[in-house]
């Protein structure tokens, strides 16, 4: 279990590859966040569901990132926003895990249902429709 404030203390960053993203839809949630760059990221594979991507645990050829640093109350909107149930990780929408950035570790928010039939992205960037 890694509440946000726990979570904040083992690493205050956050890595989004989708709608979180500067001049994306959901970038607000970010607001008040520290911008530190973009980063590829080779642990991790995209998946275009559609309004937003999801990602899992696969190796690729380098999906890319933005990498943030954020506090406990920001963590907890990111957690409410992706669904990331804290108790009981692998029944919300997502599971938030930390992987290597060229920032430090990160936190990364892993989907946590079926993506058959998605289109995959194992390098680059998603792209909003």
């Amino acid at each position: 279990m890694h509440s946000p404030a726990l979570a904040v203390t083992r690493t205050p960053l956050v890595a989004v590859y989708g709608t979180l993203k500067r001049g994306l839809r959901n970038h607000h949630w970010l607001e008040g966040a520290h911008f530190l760059g973009a980063d590829c990221l080779t642990s991790a594979t995209l998946y275009d569901l559609g309004p937003y991507p999801a990602a899992k645990p696969e190796a690729s050829r380098g999906i890319e990132v933005e990498v943030f640093e954020v506090s406990a109350r920001l963590l907890a909107g990111l957690d409410r926003l992706e669904d990331y149930r804290v108790r009981t990780p692998k029944h919300g929408d997502y599971e938030r895990v930390i992987h290597t950035t060229a920032f430090g570790p990160a936190w990364l928010y892993l989907y946590n249902h079926a993506v058959a039939g998605c289109p995959v992205i194992r390098e680059g960037a998603w792209q909003p429709r």
